[in-house]
């Protein structure tokens, strides 16, 4: 998905009244659902418009926040759910339009509050609870704005009467993929927008140490769930984690059951060998997606080397999810660049990425050309 958790939850937390803690009423909801070309935003961003027209969450950088205001008040005034797009291809479009120069064409569902909440209602709770939620939403024919939604793998819900028939809708859910598909209906076929919605990645951080406040204040800030386990009750101060961090006591001197979901990243980092080896251990029976291991990559060997003596020999899934020394290689000194390392590490393994190649290169300069007519 395009919008993190964290985003998620602060844009569909306001279309509950009770959340709202005095703020203007929401008037429309924004989705991209769709984009041609380059864009700020995939899809899946979304927008929430209150009425006094400020807004929560982000689609464009703000560059097409007035306009989208402008389709949100209309839809508010009609009731209807609306397709709104925007072609930024032009040449000229940068200079004389919107100034945006991302090359793009964005298709945007703008949608009353009202007809947000329910699904909205159902998504957040769904992402609090660390549930998968699929939502899929008609972005074409004469039911745009329809949708339904499906958590875990329960009976889908939502839609209406005149849409696709319900097996097309169990089979666009049930494909774990998001995008635009093509489904039949009465009227047609008609393009749905699926997305799939996951909880925020959990962090396991084994050891309370000194260093290990920073990864967590880090991981907080990008609304990850947190999570830190030691066996000194002395270090599992609240007041020194972020709030909202789950502190766990470990059994004396052992690692017990690590709380690990498959969206669950672990993080060794107690600078205690025996208490290290543990953890190790421990992370290595679960399904964690990433474990990374503090340290030379040496010290990782001697620990995989004592595990193996008690008979706990990694297999080659495990190889690929073991990363030691744990954090890209940014040439980071002392606990604050280190942590920052590291959480770059499992946000690079949580969208399916190495982290290694670079995102971009330096730009080959020609000074000796003439510019451009």
């Amino acid at each position: 998905m395009s919008a993190t958790a964290a985003e998620l939850l602060a844009v569909l937390g306001e279309l509950r009244p009770e959340d709202r803690e005095g703020r203007p009423r929401p008037l429309a909801l924004a989705t991209l659902v769709a984009v041609r070309g380059s864009s700020y935003r995939r899809p899946g961003a979304r927008l929430l418009v209150r009425e006094d027209c400020s807004t929560a969450g982000n689609l464009t950088g703000g560059c097409l926040d007035a306009e989208i205001v402008e389709a949100a008040r209309d839809v508010e005034r009609t009731g209807a759910a609306r397709i709104v797009t925007f072609d930024l291809t032009a040449e000229e479009e940068a200079v004389l339009g919107w100034g945006m120069g991302c090359n793009g064409v964005l298709d945007i569902l703008v949608e009353p509050a009202e007809s947000a909440r329910a699904a909205g209602h159902v998504l957040a709770e769904a992402v609090s609870a660390r549930r998968r939620a699929t939502l899929l939403t008609l972005v074409s024919g004469t039911a745009v704005g329809r949708r339904w939604w499906q958590v875990d793998s329960e009976e889908p819900t939502g839609g209406a009467d005149a849409g696709p028939p319900p097996s097309a809708v169990r089979s666009a859910l049930a494909a774990g993929r998001s995008g635009l598909v093509t489904l039949p209906s009465a009227a047609g076929e008609v393009r749905a927008f699926v997305e799939i919605l996951q909880p925020p990645p959990r962090l396991v951080v084994c050891g309370a140490g000194v260093d290990a406040v920073p990864v967590t204040r880090r991981a907080a800030e990008l609304g990850w769930d947190v999570v830190v386990v030691d066996d000194r009750r002395l270090v599992l101060d609240p007041d020194r984690f972020p709030p909202g961090t789950a502190l766990i006591v470990s059994a004396a001197g052992t690692a017990r059951e690590l709380p690990v979901d498959d969206n669950t990243y672990v993080v060794v980092m107690s600078h205690n060998f025996l208490r290290d080896r543990d953890y190790l251990g421990a992370a290595l029976r679960t399904n964690a997606r990433y474990i990374g291991v503090l340290g030379p990559r040496l010290r990782l060997q001697r620990l995989l080397d004592d595990l193996a003596r008690d008979g706990v020999l990694p297999t080659e899934r495990d190889g690929l999810r073991l990363h030691g020394p744990a954090g890209l290689d940014l040439g980071a000194q002392g606990p604050d660049e280190i942590a920052l390392s590291i959480v770059a590490e499992v946000l690079a393994t949580s969208r399916g990425r190495s982290g290694q190649e670079p995102v971009s290169r330096p730009y080959a300069l020609d000074l000796a050309a003439e510019p451009a007519a």
